[in-house]
């Protein structure tokens, strides 16, 4: 018999045993392999892709809803991928648009990368912001130590996942109660005794990537990145949002280097919920 083209080859849910398969498949396309973040997305979010009929996947991504159960208040799409070989065959688009389809009327949104864009606007995403991705070692000596910060423990949660949600504008329990056994570290900043802020670094490569990063100020965000600099010798690797100017010339002043952007895009939303003033980085662009 014929193989199938891939365009009439059926899309289905992804569980946490297809991991190899997408580690493949961002390999395939010259992403690293990311089996860590790759975890995570597909035990917290659900995952769509399709199968090639020679083996491993023709196509995949994840979306992550947040908010209750059943009534998601915002999904979050990433690992949008396609084999090369399959690639420019309309592929994509169908499992964008399959995605779309499945989460109704849920408002959606999307970090993109320059080449994903154009496929992102054709499916009616609006670009609504920026985030710049900048890695290095963080040199923070000589920060003045106006603010506390210190390991998170897990007494600490049930007011991080409080924060973290009138911050980010959803619920994101099934993620941020994850963290402890996700990252290498989790920290929160506190001001006589109450936390103002929190951020985690985990590992991915060769690197460790900081978020989510939420503070009260972006004094706040400082403490917290010097902290987590101070315990890792990995690079840092974050992407933080444009607006946040102050923060962005602050780390690259010490050492901190600008490798890319990507667009924020939503769908059904004219902007994310939540306040972006306290909300600096995502916990992935992936995810949101």
């Amino acid at each position: 018999m014929p193989t199938p083209f891939p365009a009439a080859l059926p899309i289905r849910r992804l569980t946490h045993r297809d991991l190899t398969a997408c580690a493949d498949l961002s390999e395939d396309r010259g992403w690293p392999r990311e089996e860590h973040k790759w975890g995570l997305l597909l035990t917290a979010g659900k995952g769509y892709g399709i199968d090639d009929p020679d083996g491993g996947l023709v196509s995949a991504c994840v979306v992550t809803e947040y908010g209750p159960p059943g009534r998601p208040a915002l999904g979050a799409i990433g690992m949008v991928l396609v084999a090369e070989r399959h690639a420019r065959q309309g592929i994509g688009r169908r499992l964008m648009r399959h995605v779309v389809s499945t989460m109704g009327t849920t408002p959606l949104t999307l970090h993109a990368t320059p080449n994903g864009r154009p496929l992102y606007e054709e499916l009616g995403f609006k670009v609504i912001g920026r985030a710049e991705m900048v890695v290095g070692h963080l040199t923070a000596q000589g920060l003045a130590p106006g603010v506390v910060t210190r390991a998170a423990t897990a007494e600490d949660l049930a007011t991080i996942l409080r924060l973290d949600e009138e911050v980010f504008g959803a619920d994101r329990t099934h993620m941020i109660a994850r963290l402890p056994a996700f990252a290498d570290q989790v920290r929160v900043a506190e001001d006589d005794g109450r936390i103002i802020g929190y951020a985690a670094a985990w590992p991915n490569m060769d690197t460790h990537v900081v978020g989510p990063l939420i503070a009260r100020d972006t004094e706040t965000a400082k403490a917290l990145l010097a902290s987590l600099a101070a315990h890792t010798d990995r690079p840092l690797r974050t992407d933080i949002d444009v607006r946040h100017e102050e923060l962005l010339a602050w780390v690259k002043a010490r050492g901190l280097e600008s490798v890319a952007f990507n667009a924020v895009m939503t769908y059904g939303t004219a902007d994310l919920p939540g306040d972006w003033h306290r909300r600096f980085a995502p916990l992935t662009v992936a995810a949101g």
